[in-house]
């Protein structure tokens, strides 16, 4: 068991979730809200073994050097890599320290959250729709930036509706192309299609000025990131276009607060993943982490 595992600020956990955990921590100590200066994560965490973090608050190496008690923290969000990370990762491993994440929690809800907005738009139900008769999701040309879970999934969602799908990422995927999904160069994608979901790592920024200019007029924007997948200043400069939308979960998707009152901008304000079997599925990943660091730890 550990010592003590301190929860810095809410993760999202379910009482089942928090049920599990006390029975892996001889004490568990849990805040209601998040740290408000390193100096204060720093009191919170005092002589914990164990840390659980959600997204919101950084755990630099500054924090980590100061509370030399800590062999695990538990990223209660995704985690794609080391640079999108909001723990020092590498810091963390020369002190010793032990950091885990989880994924694929919420992305049911993200895919959902697409076909709702875009289903509602194209089709007029809350407002004038984007063309001026309605449109269905067939044959609608979607190009997806990221091919990672959110990606596949959101492209699979669309294309049982008959959508088009047209994808850039990194790497080729071409699991994705025997289905029916085409790779394309970024130009190109951005150019050929009316619609792209920005599906993207935290900090990944690929749109910027150059690529809204290749997008152009007419055109619809998702971003189902954590963080934005582009440049702010770009994304103002586009929506001064006269037919350009652009759609978001939360603020931190958005980039700016400034442009939640745009027109066309539409941002729930909320995150798209936040379902009952989403905060399920994260708690319950959660809890594997720390049962395996335990499990190994203990031979």
């Amino acid at each position: 068991m550990f010592k003590q595992c301190v929860i810095v600020e809410p993760v999202g956990m379910n009482e089942n979730a928090q049920a599990r955990l006390r029975r892996l921590a001889e004490e568990v100590i849990e805040y209601p809200d998040s740290p408000s200066s390193e100096a204060e994560l720093i009191k919170r965490i005092g002589q914990a073994d164990c840390v659980l973090v959600s997204w919101r608050t950084e755990i630099p190496a500054s924090v980590l050097r100061q509370c030399p008690s800590i062999v695990y923290i538990g990223m209660c969000c995704s985690l794609y890599s080391e640079a999108s990370a909001n723990v020092d990762i590498a810091a963390a491993r020369q002190l010793g320290i032990t950091v885990t994440g989880i994924r694929d929690y919420g992305d049911e809800g993200v895919v959902e959250y697409v076909l709702y907005e875009l289903i509602g738009f194209l089709n007029g139900y809350r407002q004038a729709p984007f063309k001026p008769v309605p449109l269905e999701l067939t044959d609608l040309k979607v190009g997806i930036l990221g091919m990672g879970t959110t990606g596949q999934i959101i492209a699979r969602g669309l294309m049982h509706f008959g959508s088009r799908i047209q994808y850039y990422s990194r790497t080729r995927k071409l699991d994705c192309e025997a289905e029916g999904m085409e790779y394309q160069p970024l130009d190109a994608l951005l150019r050929q299609n009316d619609v792209i979901c920005e599906c993207l790592n935290k900090n990944a920024i690929v749109m910027g000025p150059e690529q809204f200019r290749l997008l152009g007029d007419h055109k619809i924007v998702f971003n189902t990131s954590i963080g934005p997948g582009h440049d702010v200043e770009a994304l103002k400069a586009w929506l001064a276009l006269s037919d350009t939308h652009f759609f978001c979960d939360s603020e931190r998707a958005l980039g700016d607060e400034a442009l939640l009152d745009h027109p066309r901008v539409r941002c729930l304000r909320t995150s798209a993943g936040n379902s009952v079997q989403c905060i399920d599925r994260l708690g319950q990943k959660v809890l594997a982490n720390m049962e395996n660091f335990l499990n190994q730890r203990n031979g």
